[in-house]
């Protein structure tokens, strides 16, 4: 390595200590550039929480695409003409109440809006939320 005389970085002199011996001494210039956030506290990590994302679908969109839904057999029509959807099968997690209700339905959803569940009473249909 062509170190010049003899005995330069022989030992372990010149390293100036094992690990992170130094870093408030005489490696305090480099603490200050490279890791400035080497020494004191920084706050916490949060707990991790499983949080599901709320997606909601709205029965203005349930109505436009219901004989995509019904072929698909996604939704279902029973000989009196109730169509039961369950929006969990979609991928949604709430019903949102956008849109006008010209069918009866019987939807199946985890979660409602007020104006959703009252639209669809209005039509006779009804909304099974688990209670």
């Amino acid at each position: 390595m062509s170190w010049g005389r003899v005995g330069q970085h022989r030992g372990h002199g010149a390293k100036g200590g094992h690990g992170a011996a130094g870093m408030h001494k005489h490696r305090w210039s480099w603490v200050i550039k490279y890791a400035p956030t080497w020494f004191g506290k920084h706050g916490f990590n949060v707990p991790y929480t499983r949080k599901t994302k709320t997606r909601i679908v709205n029965i203005g969109w349930i109505e436009e695409n219901i004989e995509h839904l019904l072929k698909e057999g996604i939704a279902t029509k029973d000989e009196t003409g109730v169509i039961t959807i369950d929006i969990s099968k979609l991928g949604f997690n709430k019903l949102g109440g956008q849109g006008k209700v010209t069918k009866v339905y019987r939807i199946i959803a985890p979660q409602a809006t007020h104006s959703a569940v009252e639209k669809i009473k209005a039509a006779g249909g009804v909304v099974v939320l688990p209670s």
